[in-house]
């Protein structure tokens, strides 16, 4: 039998997600005896299609049996895909809505499917954080992904709908890295409103943007308005073990919400259909977990 070759799509190599995911590919793939590409978008879709665009291109004997990768835009690449397809190479979408899947499965034999972490319930998760975590109320700054990025918005919506009506919100967007998180709080917080603004707790869509609104607070020249800051809760969603679970054991985070990466997931998915023939389902989800647990929020 020969041996599969992968092409996997990142968006960028400085997110703990992203990397996290690069690890789980690489462990699957030694697993399985699969052969991995991994590249790296620097967050730019043009440079992700690009990068996949040259590999379905090449010579036949190059060319990859299948591509897993993680969209950066707003769009899933759909010329991207079909020209993949039409290739004969596989395509496996992660964590985004791709609505040309299930027409693209029906024209084709090759394994077509996305494979997403549940944001509608990453969302609520953090919702219901922010209910233990503030049971008389309150105001937080809630730091949202891109905005025409679907998880992002899928995260907001789950949260709108199992937070209590008694928090409130201020939305702030950023790219998913600290350094972006850091710069819009940092131009948040130049704002006249945000002097008169009562806060209760900062909560971001994952672990890196809450770690640079720490940062932006942690620059502020008065002492007394940035020990205020800092004692706030800070939460954010990943929680993976070496990151957002080891802050919240050291205290930088109140919470976060654990999201298994699934690009090794992806990678056994594509295995099992292209040499088993086990059909893959169109769309699949991966379960996400509140850390700590709430009932342990509660009791704080």
């Amino acid at each position: 039998m020969k041996k599969l070759r992968f092409l996997v799509s990142l968006t960028t190599n400085d997110n703990d997600y992203q990397i996290e995911q690069a690890n789980s590919a690489d462990q699957m793939a030694r697993k399985l005896g699969v052969e991995i590409q991994i590249a790296y978008a620097d967050n730019d879709a043009i440079t992700q299609s690009t990068q996949i665009l040259k590999v379905i291109q090449a010579d036949e004997s190059q060319r990859p049996d299948a591509v897993v990768f993680e969209p950066v835009g707003g769009t899933a690449l759909p010329q991207v895909a079909r020209a993949a397809v039409s290739a004969g190479i596989g395509w496996a979408v992660l964590n985004r809505d791709a609505s040309y899947i299930s027409e693209l499965r029906r024209s084709s034999s090759v394994p077509i499917f996305g494979l997403s972490s549940d944001h509608l319930e990453i969302g609520r998760i953090q919702g219901r954080q922010f209910a233990a975590l503030l049971p008389q109320g309150g105001s937080i700054i809630y730091i949202q992904g891109p905005a025409e990025n679907s998880a992002a918005k899928e995260r907001t919506s789950g949260m709108q709908e199992s937070k209590p009506s008694n928090i409130h919100f201020t939305l702030l967007r950023a790219q998913w890295t600290e350094e972006s998180a850091q710069r819009a709080v940092r131009s948040w917080l130049k704002l006249s409103t945000s002097q008169r603004a009562a806060i209760d707790l900062i909560g971001a869509q994952n672990d890196s943007m809450a770690l640079g609104a720490r940062k932006a607070f942690e620059e502020l020249a008065n002492e007394a308005e940035r020990e205020r800051w800092l004692k706030l809760p800070f939460t954010g969603c990943d929680g993976l073990p070496k990151t957002g679970q080891a802050w919240v054991r050291t205290g930088l985070l109140a919470a976060t919400v654990f999201v298994p990466p699934n690009a090794g997931q992806a990678i056994q998915m594509l295995v099992d259909a292209i040499q088993n023939g086990k059909k893959a389902p169109e769309r699949a989800l991966t379960v996400p977990v509140s850390i700590p647990a709430l009932q342990e929020l509660k009791l704080h």
